[in-house]
């Protein structure tokens, strides 16, 4: 009997979301936290022989995979996993699976890209404070602007850039965009400018994050660029946490140096309750709902189904670290 771990099921989904019981051979249990001392982590998943993880969630750095000699299969969701050191699990031959993002075939739109468009409104037009307020007996108590005719910046115009920035064409705003690998033939198609690294956080009435995170991109929003935006300029950020120097963030909203953020991801999740960035009322804040609907974990979780199945079968699947498989180390 193989044992199955899934983890980070905060909403209470994943047990009805899929057939669990067609993996033969195995039993599973459902766990609705996320821990994050190592040793706590340890003791919790040295009986299983495979977790799934939900979204990057748990960590597995080497210092715990090293102590888990049972584990042989890390299935998570999406097409990254840079919660897990895939150089330790290779070594220690466990294997890493992966299921589509949640623009996987067969789910129309993009959640992630969607919300971050949720969020660009409700943060320029102060929509959570402005509800608090009206609890509160208070009626009309920040100005805000609407967005036609101004800048909405993209940083990174991959799928989930070039719809938001689709969106901001259809606000009638001016879209302006910097990515690694864009140039100026590919924005245009999209009726984007392609603008300098600093023209885009100088230009921006609206910064909105699409890069994946990378050695690469870890810390590239630092306090350097929010000193270039404007003091009216808002952030939101849907693609991961580390992508922006926290402290810098918080410094720069404590002294407005930017008129606010929107924030669905963080560098520490779930979102610790004595965060400074829950003192700040001119942060909007969400608990990483870009993909969190649930026709996309519907299909997370029957991609991670197969998954097991596969590697029960002995012919893993959509492997992201084939030099674990065996003959290969």
């Amino acid at each position: 009997m193989k044992r199955i771990a899934v983890l980070d099921d905060y909403l209470h989904t994943a047990e009805d979301s899929a057939d669990w019981n067609s993996i033969p051979g195995s039993e599973t249990t459902f766990f609705h936290d996320t821990l994050l001392d190592p040793d706590e982590l340890v003791d919790r998943l040295a009986p299983f022989d495979a977790v799934m993880t939900t979204r990057e969630r748990t960590f597995f750095p080497r210092k715990v995979l090293e102590r888990l000699p049972r584990l042989k299969l890390i299935a998570g969701t999406g097409r990254r996993q840079a919660n897990v050191d895939l150089e330790a699990a290779s070594e220690l031959g466990i294997v890493v699976s992966v299921t589509g993002g949640s623009a996987s075939p067969g789910l129309r739109g993009n959640s992630t890209s969607e919300l971050a468009w949720g969020l660009i409104l409700a943060v320029t037009r102060h929509l959570a404070w402005e509800d608090r307020q009206m609890r509160e007996g208070r009626w009309q108590t920040r100005p805000a602007e609407g967005l036609g005719g101004k800048v909405l910046g993209i940083l990174g115009m991959g799928n989930l850039g070039t719809r938001v920035a689709g969106y901001g064409n259809a606000f009638d705003m001016d879209v302006i965009a910097w990515g690694p690998t864009l140039d100026a033939e590919r924005a245009a198609s999209h009726g984007v400018e392609f603008v300098s690294w600093d023209d885009l956080f100088s230009r921006s009435d609206v910064l909105s994050i699409h890069v994946p995170l990378t050695d690469l991109s870890k810390g590239w929003v630092t306090g350097r660029e929010f000193g270039l935006m404007k003091p009216t300029a808002f952030l939101v950020n849907t693609s991961r946490g580390p992508i922006v120097e926290e402290e810098a963030l918080i410094t720069a909203l404590r002294k407005k140096e930017i008129a606010g953020a929107a924030l669905d991801v963080y560098d520490v999740e779930p979102l610790p309750a004595d965060h400074p960035l829950l003192e700040l009322d001119n942060v909007l804040l969400s608990p990483h709902l870009g993909y969190a609907t649930g026709a996309t974990l519907r299909q997370f979780f029957a991609d991670s189904v197969d998954n097991l199945r596969a590697w029960l079968d002995g012919s893993p699947i959509n492997v992201l670290n084939p030099d674990a498989l065996p003959g290969r180390r």
